[in-house]
């Protein structure tokens, strides 16, 4: 058992009651290698911001379980050297689909887990969820639940239509569960390609997707059922349209790739929403860099030569989530 406290983790309960009440949102950054972590890291201590990083089942695959565990406490580290005393990260299991790997990542020093049983009956989530629940709250582990379906790929996440969480059932859930925080379905999605073309407008003077609104009344509902409770946003990549159009210009194809408008989410950050999962952006941003630095420099062979340029723009676009879009900036407890 490797408790998250000796890694130097902290769980999202502080951070969280802080980001509700200060009317921001804390970053979640997915990430599968070392640069992406970094990234986040440098990031997050230059904005003096806390960071939740997330891995899926998927992720934790690739990366190894026991390799993660030392990323962590690595990070944490980084974070110290690069000058943040007190650096608030979470390690962060993203949807979850057992208890048995809930469990074996709380086994494995994860700070906070959530427990997807999202496309369960009703009832089966709930026991499902609380499940986790009581386990995780002996080691002191926060537990994220999901009420709601969120349509898209997200690596195992495949979900061909999104169900709008119901605001009824809410009290219910989070009273029965325990559950620390609740993700929510309002219209945002998983994946580079969140909306189909028939579900959006074009833009006249562009020929660029316009998405459609998220359901904000649906939020609203939420808010005045649960008070104060966080409440999280999957699938809020942006996508933004300069990476995808320097991956289409470097021999890539990311026909009408369309996220989340950022005006949207910065609407959201505003409220009860205190956590935003943005993974797609991160991929986006690496991709379009190596593939801008191969096409520029054929000769060259070395990953250091192009995970470098990728590093950077990743870091660029997590500063920017963080600072134009989050307000998590300024926000590290004193």
């Amino acid at each position: 058992m490797v408790n998250y406290k000796d890694l130097g983790l902290v769980n999202t309960r502080e951070m969280f009651k802080r980001a509700v009440t200060g009317g921001y949102a804390i970053p979640a950054f997915n990430f599968n290698t070392m640069e992406q972590m970094q990234a986040i890291v440098q990031a997050a201590v230059e904005t003096k911001s806390p960071v939740i990083m997330q891995v899926s089942k998927g992720a934790r695959n690739y990366a190894n379980a026991t390799i993660l565990r030392y990323m962590a406490e690595g990070a944490v580290q980084y974070a110290k050297e690069l000058g943040c005393e007190h650096p608030e990260i979470v390690l962060h299991l993203d949807h979850g689909d057992s208890f048995e790997l809930c469990k074996d990542c709380i086994d494995m020093g994860f700070s906070s887990v959530m427990i997807d049983g999202s496309s369960l009956p009703y009832e089966e989530n709930i026991a499902l969820t609380k499940k986790v629940v009581d386990y995780a709250h002996q080691y002191d582990v926060t537990v994220e639940a999901e009420l709601g379906v969120l349509a898209g790929v997200e690596d195992e996440v495949v979900a061909e239509e999104s169900h709008y969480t119901k605001p009824e059932e809410v009290i219910d859930f989070a009273t029965r569960t325990g559950c620390d925080s609740l993700a929510i379905s309002i219209g945002t999605s998983h994946g580079a390609y969140k909306f189909k073309p028939e579900q959006c407008t074009r833009d006249p003077k562009t020929g660029k997707l316009v998405p459609p609104p998220l359901a904000f009344d649906v939020l609203a509902e939420i808010e005045k059922k649960l008070p104060g409770f966080p409440i999280v946003l999957h699938g809020s990549s942006s996508v933004p349209q300069d990476e995808v159009d320097t991956i289409n210009k470097f021999g890539g194809n990311l026909p009408d790739a369309v996220g989340i408008p950022e005006e949207q989410l910065r609407q959201a950050a505003k409220s009860a929403v205190c956590k935003i999962n943005i993974d797609s952006d991160s991929r986006l941003a690496m991709t379009a860099a190596i593939r801008k630095h191969f096409a520029e420099h054929p000769d060259h062979f070395d990953p250091r030569q192009y995970l470098k340029p990728a590093r950077e723009n990743m870091k660029k676009m997590y500063i920017h989530k963080i600072v134009n879009v989050l307000g998590s900036d300024g926000k590290l407890a004193q």
